[in-house]
């Protein structure tokens, strides 16, 4: 095979980072196996899967990428009034939505010159996503359909008391759990991924599909709501606040009357970033919210990926 190459930029959203690939990336416009064209995101997303993966793994594992690294595919959109489409992925697999990442993917475009300030539409395979731009890289996007499926799931963790936990949908599937003892996040990282990794798979016996822990507590800066921490797929926590988290949560305070529409809630990470959100109803009835976003993003790194057969971890050291 020799040698090749393509492009990527790096950028991160309130510390945390999105690797996106916008030249140079696989065609996934037909199925390579049948010839089929690929029309939806959701068929796009697993024809990489299927056929593709060494592009995930090339840019997001060792020895170029780290487990906290978010990468992302543009990709053709899948409907007329869109701008692109976009593929998410991490160190082990694919995400649903990503919101810090999408954030991440608007400032990347705009670093290209081929977004402009207004506003802009993404498609990803859960649904697609309003992008607003003003003439700074403060960008706030609307993110999917965002709803609470169930509340207060009790768990019994040794040595731990009872956790209540609430299962909600912001893109990806998260527990969310109260920390009973406010001290909690002050642990290491270390510590946190560990007990968070034990809810998770606790949680995992009744609701399989959810793949994102976020523990809560009080703020460290009196003029925000919330500090969180968050376990992502892959064992790696979230440098961010996590947008589709924070969408969980907002369906959560929405459905509990603790959160207002339109009110502003700010959402503290764990290294002390913010998110500003907000949501207006879909439908009351149903517990559905179009929660808002609104971040900072910036590109750090413009270069080119290099895949030399010679080299045994050109696609990177699985996992």
């Amino acid at each position: 095979m020799g040698r090749f190459e393509f492009r990527v930029i790096d950028s991160h959203t309130a510390g945390e980072p999105t690797r996106t690939i916008v030249e140079g990336g696989p065609d996934l416009s037909h199925d390579p196996s049948t010839g089929k064209p690929l029309v939806t995101i959701a068929e796009k997303l697993q024809c990489m899967r299927s056929h593709f993966d060494g592009y995930r793994r090339a840019i997001v594992n060792e020895p170029r990428g780290s487990d906290v690294m978010v990468g992302a595919l543009l990709v053709q959109a899948e409907h007329s009034d869109a701008h692109d489409g976009v593929i998410f992925f991490n160190n082990v697999g694919y995400l649903g939505m990503c919101g810090h990442g999408t954030i991440g993917v608007v400032e990347t475009l705009r670093y290209l010159g081929r977004l402009h300030p207004g506003v802009c539409i993404l498609d990803t395979c859960v649904g697609s996503v309003t992008a607003e731009l003003p003439d700074s890289n403060r960008i706030t996007i609307e993110n999917v359909a965002s709803y609470r499926d169930a509340t207060q799931v009790p768990m019994e963790l040794p040595g731990l008391p009872i956790l209540y936990a609430d299962i909600a949908f912001g893109g990806n599937w998260f527990c969310l759990v109260d920390c009973p003892d406010p001290s909690w996040l002050d642990r290491s990282p270390g510590d946190l991924i560990s007990l968070t990794q034990s809810i998770l798979a606790k949680v995992q016996e009744a609701f399989p599909r959810v793949d994102h822990v976020e523990l809560f507590g009080p703020p460290r800066d009196a003029s925000n709501h919330s500090r969180s921490f968050v376990l992502c797929p892959g064992g790696a926590y979230d440098r961010s606040p996590c947008g589709t988290g924070t969408s969980a949560k907002l369906a959560c305070l929405a459905v509990d009357g603790k959160l207002p529409p339109s009110q502003v809630w700010r959402q503290e990470s764990i290294i002390g970033s913010v998110f500003e959100a907000s949501y207006h109803w879909i439908d009351q009835r149903t517990g559905r919210i179009a929660p808002r976003i609104t971040a900072r993003a910036f590109v750090n790194a413009d270069c080119r990926i290099v895949i030399d057969s010679d080299d045994p971890f050109a696609w990177g050291i699985p996992q």
